[in-house]
């Protein structure tokens, strides 16, 4: 069995643009047929498994660490805090155990 990796010819700089003009469209009548594997459920992660999920596609997300909330994404909790303007230190604690 050979490994096919279905890379499209011709220079480099040329080649996601001939894939994209080449790639044919899902229908949204068959997005329910498409899985589609989401790895990493940080904050990327998991808005795209919500987001792919609420377009019709069967999404499965695998994580690396024993819960989602145990990703580097709770690192980021301080600049989401600051965005929401929560009260102090408690905002940030009460996010990260809510």
């Amino acid at each position: 069995m050979a490994l096919n990796s279905k890379v499209p010819h011709g220079p480099l700089k040329d080649k996601w643009t001939d894939y994209k003009n080449q790639i044919n469209l899902v229908n949204p009548a068959n997005k329910r047929h498409i899985d589609v594997i989401v790895v990493g459920t940080g904050l990327a992660g998991g808005s795209a498994a919500a987001t792919l999920a609420e377009l019709g596609y069967n999404v499965k997300s695998f994580a690396y660490q024993d819960s989602p909330r145990r990703a580097h994404s709770i690192a980021a909790q301080g600049g989401i805090n600051a965005a929401k303007k929560l009260p102090g230190r408690w905002g940030f604690y009460l996010q990260i155990i809510l």
